[in-house]
This record gives structure tokens, C-alpha cells and sequence, in this order.
């Protein structure tokens, strides 16, 4: 079996996780596409802690590189000639995807704790405040509710949207850095088996 392709293919699809993950949070920023609410800080608290564009992006491009460096096409899996370097390799990647791991932990429980409280609103008494932060969530389940927020105009639509797109990419890199830490400690392993056996042989 090919670790190393397999780490490679996780690499890339990280990457393009990682660039979603920043767009979405980019757009969380500028609500209908307006700018004004950023420089007057009418803005959801959570959309200020970068969630997906330092844990679910940056923080994520990291270990993305490192598993499409880890092996070339000419991968031996278990059985090749060039166990030392690829092994230590594979078992480095875990460290990489650990830090991965951290990352996307961290998108996904801000993302969740934004969608739990709400946005900050201008409510129907001409006060800005976070309308739904004491509904616990309920709020989510009864749109019926999402009109007492009268601007920025859609801005509960706005939030939900974007907070669970990055609550699913956060999810979704969160699995992937969880599949190479198996990933790379199998790889390190059998290299580690096939090494000694190479020995034995000769």
C-alpha cells in the first residue's frame, strides 16, 4: 500500500478546504457585500477570532505542504528499497497533522459558538445587540424569529450560511489530519518492519 500517496492526496484536498475556508470568513466580514458594518464593528464577536482564515486556513496550508512533499510517484509503499528517509518522513507528517488537527479543531468550535450565539444586530428598538444569544440556539430551528434583526438586511441568513460552511470545511479537515495521523504512523511502521526485515535478508 502507497502512504505516501495517500498523504498526498489528502494534502491537496486540504489545500482547497483551506482556500474555502478563508473566502468564507473573508465574506463574513462584509455582510451584503457592504463594508460599513466592518469599520463601525457591528460585527458578531466570533467573526473577529479568524477561525477560518488562521485555523481552518493558514494554520492549515502548513500540513497541507508537508503531505504533498512526503512521497514522489514512484512510491514503494512497504515493500521498496528506501525505508529510512520515507519512514521518518511518514512519522514527521504525524506532527504536521497534529498541528492540522489544532487548526481545524479550533474553526470548528468557533464556528459553532458563532452560529450558537447569533449575529449582532440592529434589533426593533434601534439597539445593536446579539438578538438571539439567549435563545441558546433554538433560534436556528424558528426562522420565523430572524426578522427582529432588521440590519444589517439578511444578516441571520449571512451568518448561519457562512459559520456552518466553515463548520463543515473545519469538520472535514479535521477527519482528513485525523486519517494521516493513522496514515502516517502506518506508514512509519511498516517501513520500520520492512527495514528490519531488509536487514535480516542481507
Amino acid at each position: 500500500m502507497c502512504y505516501g500517496k495517500c498523504a498526498r492526496c489528502i494534502g491537496h484536498s486540504l489545500v482547497g478546504l483551506a482556500l474555502l475556508c478563508i473566502a468564507a470568513n473573508i465574506l463574513l466580514y462584509f455582510p451584503n457585500g457592504e463594508t460599513k458594518y466592518a469599520s463601525e464593528n457591528h460585527l458578531s464577536r466570533f467573526v473577529w477570532f479568524f477561525s477560518g482564515i488562521v485555523g481552518g486556513g493558514l494554520l492549515m496550508l502548513l500540513p497541507a505542504f508537508v503531505f504533498i512533499g512526503l512521497e514522489q510517484d514512484d512510491c514503494c509503499g512497504c515493500c521498496g528499497h528506501e525505508n529510512c528517509g520515507k519512514r521518518c518522513a511518514m512519522l514527521s507528517s504525524v506532527l504536521a497533522a497534529l498541528i492540522g488537527i489544532a487548526g481545524s479543531g479550533y474553526c470548528v468550535i468557533v464556528a459553532a459558538l458563532g452560529l450558537a450565539e447569533g449575529p449582532l444586530c440592529l434589533d426593533s428598538l434601534g439597539q445593536w445587540n446579539y438578538t438571539f444569544a439567549s435563545t441558546e440556539g433554538q433560534y436556528l430551528l424558528d426562522t420565523s424569529t430572524w426578522s427582529e434583526c432588521t440590519e444589517p438586511k439578511h444578516i441571520v441568513e449571512w451568518n448561519v450560511s457562512l459559520f456552518s460552511i466553515l463548520l463543515a470545511l473545519g469538520g472535514i479537515e479535521f477527519i482528513l489530519c485525523l486519517i494521516q495521523v493513522i496514515n502516517g504512523v502506518l506508514g512509519g511502521i511498516c517501513g520500520f518492519c520492512c527495514s528490519r526485515q531488509q536487514q535480516y535478508d542481507c
